[in-house]
């Protein structure tokens, strides 16, 4: 095979990605696994009280949109670290609009209030990213830092009960089952379908995946940068009043966690840190999985002795760990490629330089 010319840079080999269907395959295996071990281990588990604490609003269900709209952001490549503040914030100003002495026709226009929120947090991550070119993680650490600050100013110490009625509607359970997870399940499928159904599913899917050729090719690359930010941030207000509903009350600390759950259960679905793949159902997936490990950790018996000791640090030790070997079994030729393509063109420019200068 002849050598590529001086300055022409070789065919690039294409990569073998990880099938798309395998981290939902595999979330539901070691589920299944973990759940019937949690199951043979603790009576507690199998119960009504704890299933419908695993999958309601002290568990996966504020994670889960969460994590949805960090997939949204992670397909155009980018990230947002701003969702668990932005999260907190809904909690704190809806300690104020929501407050237990309202009736329920104050109760609607403060909820829209509220998305609002959302609304205007997205379209300024949006902005700073897509106006002033900052990357993702820096705009987004700057509007978290904001929104903090707003919460700590409105809220210095926990206190503004929420609404009873709001709590008690968002908490509402078939059995063990939260409505409103079903509505989560439903949204995310419908997502599914539209992401790898659709035509402007595949348009949002290669700009993430190459934005300068899809541009080049007609996509409306801005307006799916944008509308993926926006997204992100209407669905962590969604998720924020979920955690309101938890909590009961304002306070500026309780979503601080959500940032870094919400990219560990988007990789662990199958988003890639390298934009144009994800799944909805895979996000929620994840977001089931972080929330049955920290679920049963507290349970009696599940740990052995030597472990017990352990089980405050076991969660967040467990989610870092498993994001990790996501990252590399789920996006190891992703990663691998984009090594190879840097090296290959720092290697190949000075060749190039060399050539010129002989």
């Amino acid at each position: 095979m002849p050598e590529p010319a001086a300055g022409i840079a070789a065919p690039v080999r294409p990569v073998r990605r990880v099938p798309g269907w395998l981290p939902v395959a595999m979330m539901g295996l070691l589920m299944f696994g973990i759940g019937a071990y949690a199951a043979s281990r603790s009576a507690d588990f199998l119960s009504q009280f704890n299933l419908n604490t695993l999958l309601g609003s002290s568990g996966a269900l504020p994670l889960a949109l969460v994590a949805m709209g960090q997939a949204c952001a992670l397909m155009v490549g980018g990230f947002d670290i701003s969702v668990g503040a932005l999260m907190t914030f809904v909690v704190v100003v809806g300690s104020y609009l929501l407050a237990a002495s309202y009736a329920w026709y104050q109760l609607l226009p403060a909820s829209l209030a509220l998305l609002g929120i959302g609304l205007v947090v997205g379209l300024v991550n949006a902005g700073l990213i897509r106006r002033l070119r900052l990357p993702s993680i820096i705009a987004t650490l700057a509007t978290l830092s904001v929104l903090q600050g707003l919460s700590l100013k409105l809220r210095p110490v926990p206190g503004g009960e929420i609404n009873f009625d709001v709590t008690q509607w968002l908490n509402k359970s078939w059995g063990f089952v939260p409505v409103a997870f079903v509505a989560v399940v439903v949204l995310a499928i419908l997502g599914d379908l539209w992401l790898y159904r659709t035509r402007s599913g595949l348009t949002v899917r290669a700009v993430g995946l190459d934005e300068s050729s899809s541009r080049r090719l007609g996509a409306p690359s801005e307006r799916v940068n944008w509308g993926a930010f926006v997204a992100s941030s209407l669905l962590a207000s969604l998720a924020g009043f979920f955690l309101a509903a938890q909590v009961g009350i304002g306070d500026a600390r309780v979503g601080s966690s959500y940032a870094l759950t919400s990219i560990a259960a988007a990789v662990l679905g199958g988003s890639s840190l390298a934009g144009g793949r994800g799944s909805f159902v895979g996000a929620v997936i994840g977001a089931l999985f972080l929330s049955l490990i920290i679920n049963i950790l507290p349970l009696p018996n599940i740990l052995p002795g030597f472990l017990r000791e352990w089980s405050d640090a076991l969660p967040l030790i467990s989610i870092g760990a498993l994001t990790l070997l996501a990252l590399v079994v789920y996006q190891g030729p992703d990663l691998w490629a984009r090594l190879r393509a840097g090296w290959a063109n720092i290697f190949g420019s000075r060749t190039s330089r060399a050539a010129a200068r002989s």
